[in-house]
C-alpha cells in the first residue's frame, strides 16, 4: 500500500510535490487535538467565532492570485476561474460573518410552559472528505458554517489537490483560528473509515461520487452518525420554444463548460423542443468554437485539462459507446492525454452514457423533443436529482412546474449554481443534506428542545 502522495500539473505531466501520508500515531493526535479543541472552542461566544472570519475573507482577497495558481497547477483550473473561487469563498466568509449570529440564537417557541425554545449546541468533531474540482470553495462551504456553529473540522481532501489542502489549514492558522479547530489529514480510504468508527467523530460531510456516498453512508449508518452527502449530477438543461436564445446562451454554455466541463451541478443533457433545435445547435456550437483553448495559467483560457488523463479517458469512453447505440458527434471529441475538447453530442437517447451517467468534463449532450411535456418528462429520466434549468419566456407556467421537478434546486433563465443565501444540495442518487444559508449552519448542529415550567 502506497505511503506518499506525489501531485502532478495535468497540464504539462510534471510533479509537483510528493507528501508522506499520516501515521496512525499522527492521526491519533490530530484526533485528539481536534476534540481538545472542540471543548472549548463550543464555549467561545459566537459573536468572537464570526469575528474571524472577516480575517479570513481579508486573507483570502489576500493571497487570492497565489491559491488560483496552486489550484491551476494541481488540477488544470483556468486560472481565471481559480481567482473567481477565491473571491466566491471570501463571500462566503461575509455571509457567516454577518448572519451566524443570528442563525444560531436561540429559537423561542410558545407553549404552556413559562419558556420554551430550541437551542443549537454543535455536536464535536465533524470529518469532511472533499473533492478536487473547486479545490478551496467545497471545503470552505462546509468549513465556515460548521466551524461557526462551534464544531470543529478535519478534512480529508483529494490527493491531486494536497497542496491546496495543507495551505487552507495554513490560512485557518494564519487568521488566528485555536489550533486544531480546522486540520488536514493525508490519509488513505482505511484510515478514514477507522476515523468514522471512532466516538470522537459525530458526524461526516463528504462531496464525492455516488459510490463513495453510498460507502461512506454506509460506515456513518453502522455507527448511527449523520452524514451530508453532495454527490453526482446530472443536470438538465430545459430550453423551450420560446426561450430567448440570444439574451441566455452564453450563460446556457458556461454552464457546461466552466471549470473544463468539471462541475457536480453543471449543465449536462440540454433537453430542446425541436422549433429552436437546429437554431440552438448551432448557437451552442458556435460560442464553444470562440472559447479561447490553451494553457490554463494564461488569463485568458477558458478551456483547458480535464485534472487527470483517467478522467479524459473516461469521458472519451462514455461518448464511444454512446456512438455505438446511435448517438452522433456533431462536434469535437479529441483527446490528448487530459485534454478534452469541447463535444456536441447529437441524437442521445435514454439508454445512452452520456445520458444517463455524469459525464464530468465539456461534453454536451443535446436532446430534441418535441413539445414542453416531453421535455419536463425527460428531465426527470435521471437516477440524479442535483438541479434542473429551464430556459422560456412563460415564467408562470415554469414557476407552475416546480412540484413537477424532484431535485434540489430548480433554476429559471439562469444555470444552476451555489450562493451563500441560498441551500444547496440534492435528491436521489444525488445524496441529501444541505449545504449553505441557515439550513447549512444548522445541519451539524443538535437541535436541543429546552423547556423550563
Amino acid at each position: 500500500m502506497a505511503t506518499t502522495i506525489t501531485t502532478q500539473n495535468p497540464f504539462n505531466e510534471k510533479p509537483l510535490n510528493t507528501y508522506s501520508l499520516f501515521t496512525e500515531k499522527q492521526l491519533e493526535t490530530v484526533l485528539q487535538a481536534s476534540q481538545n479543541t472542540f471543548l472549548t472552542w463550543r464555549e467561545t461566544k459566537i459573536k468572537q467565532r464570526c469575528k474571524l472570519l472577516k480575517k479570513l475573507k481579508a486573507l483570502l482577497l489576500e493571497r487570492k492570485n497565489d491559491y488560483a495558481l496552486l489550484m491551476t497547477q494541481e488540477m488544470g483550473k483556468p486560472i481565471s476561474q481559480g481567482v473567481a473561487e477565491i473571491e466566491k469563498c471570501a463571500w462566503l466568509c461575509d455571509f457567516y460573518r454577518k448572519n451566524g449570529e443570528d442563525f444560531l440564537a436561540d429559537d423561542m417557541i410558545k407553549t404552556e410552559a413559562h419558556e420554551s425554545f430550541i437551542s443549537y449546541d454543535p455536536l464535536g468533531v465533524i470529518l469532511s472528505i472533499m473533492p478536487w474540482n473547486y479545490p478551496f470553495w467545497q471545503v470552505l462551504r462546509f468549513a465556515i458554517p460548521t466551524i461557526t456553529a462551534g464544531n470543529t473540522a478535519i478534512l480529508k481532501h483529494a490527493s491531486n489537490v494536497t497542496g491546496c489542502a495543507l495551505e487552507i489549514e495554513k490560512l485557518f492558522k494564519d487568521v488566528g483560528f485555536p489550533e486544531g479547530c480546522f486540520t488536514t489529514i493525508l490519509a488513505n480510504h482505511k484510515q478514514v473509515e477507522t476515523l468514522i468508527n471512532d466516538s470522537r467523530i459525530k458526524a461526516v460531510s463528504l462531496t464525492g461520487s455516488e459510490t463513495a456516498g453510498r460507502k461512506i453512508a454506509e460506515i456513518a449508518g453502522k455507527n448511527l452518525k449523520k452524514c451530508v452527502l453532495e454527490l453526482g449530477g446530472n443536470n438538465a438543461c430545459i430550453v423551450l420554444n420560446d426561450a430567448d436564445l440570444d439574451t441566455h446562451i452564453n450563460t446556457v454554455v458556461t454552464a457546461r463548460m466552466q471549470n473544463n466541463g468539471q462541475s457536480c451541478i453543471a449543465a449536462k443533457r440540454f433537453i430542446v423542443e425541436e422549433g429552436i433545435y437546429d437554431t440552438f445547435v448551432q448557437k451552442f456550437q458556435d460560442k464553444i468554437v470562440q472559447l479561447n483553448t490553451g494553457n490554463p495559467e494564461d488569463n485568458n483560457t477558458e478551456i483547458s485539462v480535464l485534472a487527470r488523463t483517467d478522467l479524459a479517458e473516461e469521458l472519451e469512453h462514455q461518448v464511444k459507446e454512446s456512438i455505438k447505440q446511435g448517438a452522433i458527434v456533431s462536434y469535437g471529441n479529441k483527446r490528448m492525454n487530459a485534454y478534452y475538447q469541447p463535444t456536441i453530442v447529437t441524437n442521445v437517447t435514454p439508454e445512452m452514457p452520456v445520458f444517463k451517467e455524469e459525464t464530468f468534463g465539456p461534453v454536451a449532450a443535446i436532446i430534441k423533443v418535441k413539445n414542453k411535456e416531453e421535455a419536463y418528462k425527460m428531465a426527470s429520466l435521471s437516477k440524479f436529482g442535483l438541479g434542473c434549468m429551464v430556459f422560456t419566456k412563460d415564467t408562470e407556467d415554469a414557476l407552475a412546474r416546480i412540484s413537477q421537478i424532484e431535485d434540489g434546486a430548480f433554476f429559471i433563465n439562469e444555470m444552476v449554481k451555489s450562493d451563500p443565501r441560498l441551500p444547496f444540495g440534492g435528491t436521489k442518487a444525488s445524496g441529501f443534506g444541505r449545504e449553505l444559508s441557515k439550513e447549512g449552519i444548522l445541519e451539524f448542529v443538535n437541535k436541543k428542545n429546552v423547556y423550563l415550567k
